[in-house]
């Protein structure tokens, strides 16, 4: 087999998708994550909270594939409202730095009309590089 999925110990399974796929040759694809925890309940309705969430479900599967966050090389951005993005840009670079400290990797932001999920505001997909 040429990948491995990677499931966080303790969460609900994902249906119909895979939170991570590790490769043979150490890429992580982290598929997108929503303001939801490992038991699929929202921790918030504001978008600092989802975002956090988001961020640190992310670190929760590149440490459940055996990295850390300073192997994550690209994070892209689904945001359903760009003014409060902009807004409380203060509050978004403290709670990224709550979870990925300074690391700081490529990263891109689309904005949306919606998500899949209907109470999230924010979704983040990531890639890693494990050694």
């Amino acid at each position: 087999m040429s990948h491995t999925t990677i499931h966080p110990e303790g969460w609900l399974p994902a249906k119909g998708y895979a939170n991570g796929m590790l490769t043979k040759d150490g890429t992580l694809h982290i598929g997108g994550q929503i303001g939801w925890d490992g038991n699929k309940k929202f921790v918030s309705s504001d978008f600092i909270g989802q975002m956090r969430q988001a961020l640190q479900n992310i670190r929760d599967i590149v440490e459940a594939a055996g990295g850390q966050v300073s192997d994550v090389t690209r994070l892209t951005w689904f945001v359903t409202d760009k003014e409060e993005y902009a807004r409380r840009q203060a509050e978004v670079g403290a709670a990224y730095r709550e979870v990925f400290g300074r690391h700081f990797p490529a990263m891109s932001m689309v904005v949306v009309s919606a998500l899949v999920e209907d109470e999230a505001v924010v979704e983040i997909e990531a890639t890693a590089h494990l050694a």
